[in-house]
């Protein structure tokens, strides 16, 4: 019984973003404290140039490769340089791994009229290979989900130069195409893997999330796994918060 609690214990900490350490978390561009406490931008980030769009794009677009550069180069940027994640980085400016192929979709809010990489987010099939089967398994307590109405998020990140609150700006957009992308595949639910001092900022973007299995690793390197439940109704909610379009992806196929 006293293990029994404990899971439950746990399970409930994962729910509500809180855990043991009190380490402040951090996402993306933000070095510390959640979203919660950065003065909101309403709609989509914008500057001189217009507002910035989100692009769905497939690893095989000749068309988007200069954005799909500058990604890979922000990605390398916070993950490597600023994060200290042991990733590989094939020529020193890129971070790309066995997972980014021809075939990976990606969303990619840019600013169309000067290609800047702003924010963006891989997203993997779990009938395939992806990270969590193949890395992560441990952190699911009831196995894997896999199925086609499953897919995995990894890899998103806000480019280095935004302060917190057009980071967070972003990754508002890149959550409503996430949901748009996955209510027009028939995609009910995203698994991700997180650390848990992001978790607070993770979950304040207003996902319907849910723990997978208990956490693994103390402190920083303390990890979990999560499925982020999707239907039209939070799309909706999410949207009206933020004062965003009702279509944040372009409607041709990828």
């Amino acid at each position: 019984m006293p293990l029994v609690r404990d899971i439950a214990n746990r399970r409930q900490l994962l729910r509500s973003g809180r855990h043991g350490n009190d380490v402040p978390p951090k996402f993306g561009s933000a070095a510390a404290g959640t979203s919660k406490d950065i003065q909101a931008i309403p709609g989509p980030w914008r500057d001189d140039h217009g507002a910035a769009r989100v692009l769905r794009t497939s690893g095989r677009s000749a068309d988007t490769a200069a954005i799909r550069s500058a990604m890979w180069q922000d990605r390398k940027r916070v993950l490597i340089d600023r994060l200290g994640w042991n990733l590989q980085s094939p020529d020193g400016l890129h971070e790309l791994d066995q997972y980014d192929g021809d075939d990976t979709l990606y969303l990619i809010v840019h600013q169309v009229q000067t290609g800047r990489h702003l924010g963006s987010v891989r997203l993997l099939p779990s009938t395939g290979a992806h990270m969590l089967a193949e890395i992560f398994p441990h952190l699911c307590a009831d196995g894997v989900p896999v199925g086609p109405d499953v897919w995995e998020i990894t890899r998103l990140v806000t480019a280095p130069a935004l302060n917190r609150a057009e980071a967070l700006q972003v990754r508002r957009q890149l959550s409503v195409a996430l949901f748009e992308h996955a209510l027009g595949l028939g995609i009910t639910r995203y698994t991700m893997v997180t650390h848990l001092p992001w978790l607070p900022s993770l979950l304040s973007i207003g996902w319907d999330a849910e723990p997978l299995g208990m956490p693994h690793g103390e402190g920083n390197d303390a990890m979990a796994a999560l499925q982020i439940l999707v239907n039209a109704d939070t799309l909706a909610r999410l949207r009206g918060a933020w004062d965003l379009p009702d279509a944040v992806l372009p409607q041709r196929a990828y």
